[in-house]
Formats: C-alpha cells, structure tokens, sequence
C-alpha cells in the first residue's frame, strides 16, 4: 500500500513536470490533475468544517484555505473525459458531429452487409451468414470455391484454406468513410486533450502548491495516525536540570 501511494505520487509529479514545459498530457494523465483538484477540494471543505471559530485555532487550518482547488478547471476535465478509455460526445462540437456521421455510416454499412448475407442467390458462397471484421475492415466469410466468383477484396483467409473473408465491392467506399471518419475522430480527440492541457498548464503553479500541500499533509496525518497506534504523546522538557537520583 505505501509502495504504491509512493509511485503514485512520483507519477502525478511527473505529470505536473510535463505541464511545467507545456507538454500534452494524455487521458489518464489528465484524470490524475483532475484528481488533484478534487483532493484539494475535498481537504479545503474537510478543513473549513462546521465550526469554523474551532478550525481557526487548529494549527493546520491555514494550510487547508491555501488549497486552490480549481473547480473550473477540474470539472471541465470530467466533463471531458469520462473514463480512462472513454472521452465524451460532448466533449466538443467537432467530436459529436464525427462520432453522429461514424453511427450513420456504420448503419448503411451494415444495412447493406445484412442484405448480402441474407441474399438466397448468394448462399451456396458463404460459409457462414455472419458480418466479421478483418484488418479493419468489415467482411463477408467466403467459400475458398467461390472467391473469384463473389466481387471484392480479399483480406485474409482461415487456417485451413477453406474460407476467404472478402470485403464486398458494394460496401469498400462506405468502409474507406468509416476509416476516415476514424482518424477525424481520433484528431478531434487529440485537439480536446491538447486544449485540456493548455488549460492545466496555464494554472501550473497552482497545481504544483495544491499537489505539494496535500504531500505535506498527507505525512502530517500519517504521523499523527502512527503516534495514536503507539498512544503516544508530547514530550515535555525541563527547563533546567533535574537529579533524578533525589526525585
């Protein structure tokens, strides 16, 4: 457990070292910042309390209301990114309008798939009526006998030999959109995550003094739950020296 809140640790420095340089962070990357601020947050509210003429006599009060817990900036990311492999629709305009013509492609392409596989002429070619995927690309699984006969592209074949999985002529330029509007996809994602990062890093110092303070009071805690484990308790010293002998 300790071994890893170390690496953790190391790997949100790391992150925040990169944002120092203006360099692009990554999703997981982002969602440690975003980690950040919502610890910060939550030690902020955790220190303010219910009763704040009490919190203002604990001596580490003023070290909970100098976290800048960023909520603009934090909720922007989770608004953005839903899940390590997972960026929302809405994350953007350029995004949604990819991913609402990525669903309509996909459908005619299937539409058109499931009337060929379903074609009664066509049947004596297929061995099996299934859609498959074959480097990319959506395929129909031919008999070997018939591949010269069904028009399209061969992209791979079964161990055996016995079956060519064949991308239908009738449907190449709806899988040549679908990959185009893959790689726009991933373009608009790239733009979000660069753009999430340019904000981070715009608030470097803040992070920073948040991620730092949290370090510190992490240990302080840590301590503090060591020395109530042991019933521990402050050491008092004499002002002057004391015989022993004669107590």
């Amino acid at each position: 457990h300790k071994e890893y809140r170390r690496q953790r640790q190391m790997c949100i420095r790391d992150r925040i070292k990169r944002l120092e340089v203006q360099g692009a962070l990554g999703i997981k990357e982002l969602l440690d910042i975003g980690s950040v601020l919502d610890m910060a947050l939550s030690a902020r509210q955790y220190g303010s309390g219910d009763d704040n003429e009490e919190k203002a006599h604990d001596s580490l009060y003023s070290r909970f209301m100098e976290l800048v817990p960023l909520e603009h900036l934090s909720k922007e990311i989770h608004r953005c990114i839903l899940s390590e492999s997972e960026i929302a629709d809405d994350a953007s305009s350029g995004l949604k309008a990819v991913r609402r013509n990525k669903k309509l492609t996909n459908e005619k392409l299937h539409n058109q798939l499931n009337k060929l596989v379903t074609d009664q002429s066509k049947q004596t070619m297929f061995q099996d009526n299934l859609i498959t995927m074959r480097n990319g690309r959506y395929c129909i699984p031919v008999k070997q006998e018939y591949k010269n006969s069904f028009p399209g592209m061969i992209h791979d074949q079964s161990s055996s030999g016995n079956t060519v999985f064949i991308e239908p002529l009738a449907v190449v330029n709806l899988n040549n959109q679908l990959k185009e509007l893959d790689n726009q996809e991933l373009a608009e994602i790239e733009k979000i995550l660069e753009n999430l990062s340019a904000q981070a890093a715009s608030e470097y110092e803040n992070i920073k003094f948040d991620f730092e303070t949290l370090t510190d009071l992490d240990f302080i805690f840590a301590r503090a739950n060591f020395a109530r484990s042991y019933k521990g308790c402050l050491l008092y010293t004499s002002p002057s020296p004391r015989d022993l002998s004669t107590s």
